[in-house]
């Protein structure tokens, strides 16, 4: 019981002005030079500091000519003090956050041409609702977004994913299907009646990610069914350098159905063979979940979870026609 009185006693005695000037105290060369910081005389900090080792019983710096240094005591409470600082200053800024508008900013890092209706619903959504949150977004490869989370430099990502990061959260945003293409000035450009093996020993443009050990596994095994040119001419981690490199007829490349639609009706671009069970790509939102949300990163990444959880799949599936759904494989 008298140790709790003793704590009860602290907890209602202690001034934590005392406690914000021990932090400068321990953190500075000498009494003087603490005074200097807290524009304080000398003889007023010396005061502080008895008064709080008198209020804790405890001598909390060593002091000798030519010595300062922290006792043991005096080392434990700068840890707790610095701790309780740390507190405070979240606290007054929490308590300007808390108003009826949602204020703050949010990062997004998005792989290429991330074309997806839902996403853009949300963004739409988000701004009307709280208009005074401000977004940036940035396209960066899937596996730089995904480390931009990860170092918290990034609010969330919305890109490819294949070894899964058991320090992040991923929760699928949509699924799309790639088809492979040429560009006017390819030989195979425009022809009817294309077989597989019509593809055979062309040469082949792609994404930095095309191989069996990456996100596009499944593109890699197409090119290879397709016994197109193993050394791929072009590479990049950007949809439209891949894209303008197949439209120049450097080589044939895979794109997603659903992005390139406009460029096949516009003459641009020409889908060729296989035809059936496209190669489905997924596309996740990951997040940090140890990461400090402000509000406004709070409120987008609970609407995107929303908006992902109230369509099925099928209804978040972009890019499969009327004759491209049999044998989809979903």
């Amino acid at each position: 019981m008298a140790d709790q009185h003793d704590a009860d006693r602290l907890t209602r005695d202690l001034d934590w002005n005392l406690l914000r000037s021990f932090v400068v105290m321990a953190q500075a060369r000498s009494i003087t030079d603490a005074a200097q910081q807290l524009n304080l005389t000398q003889p007023s900090v010396s005061t502080a500091l008895k008064k709080l080792e008198d209020r804790l019983g405890k001598r909390l710096i060593d002091r000798a000519p030519g010595r300062y240094e922290l006792t043991r005591a005096g080392t434990l409470l700068y840890r707790e003090a610095v701790e309780i600082h740390g507190v405070v200053h979240r606290l007054s800024t929490l308590m300007r956050d808390m108003t009826d508008e949602v204020t703050g900013h949010v990062r997004i890092a998005v792989a290429s041409h991330v074309v997806c209706p839902l996403f853009d619903q949300v963004l739409a959504a988000f701004h009307t609702r709280h208009p005074r949150a401000t977004l940036s977004i940035s396209v960066r490869g899937s596996s730089t977004a995904l480390a931009s989370v990860s170092a918290r430099t990034a609010s969330f990502a919305i890109c490819l994913v294949h070894r899964r990061d058991p320090k992040i959260e991923y929760l699928r945003l949509y699924r799309e299907f790639f088809g492979l293409f040429c560009g006017p000035p390819h030989p195979l450009f425009r022809r009817e009646g294309l077989r597989q093996s019509d593809l055979a020993g062309h040469s082949a443009v792609s994404f930095e990610t095309d191989s069996l050990h990456d996100a596009l596994r499944s593109v890699t095994l197409l090119r290879a069914q397709c016994e197109l040119n193993e050394q791929i001419i072009g590479t990049s981690s950007h949809l439209e350098e891949v894209r303008r490199m197949v439209i120049a007829g450097l080589g044939i490349g895979p794109l997603p159905l659903h992005v390139v639609a406009r460029d096949v009706a516009d003459g641009l671009l020409w889908r060729l063979p296989p035809y059936a069970s496209p190669p489905a790509i997924d596309v996740h939102l990951a997040w940090n979940p140890k990461a400090t949300l402000n509000r406004a990163e709070t409120a987008f990444l609970e609407a995107m979870k929303d908006a992902i959880r109230s369509l099925p799949i099928d209804a978040r599936t972009y890019g499969l026609g009327a004759d491209d759904h049999c044998g989809s494989g979903r």
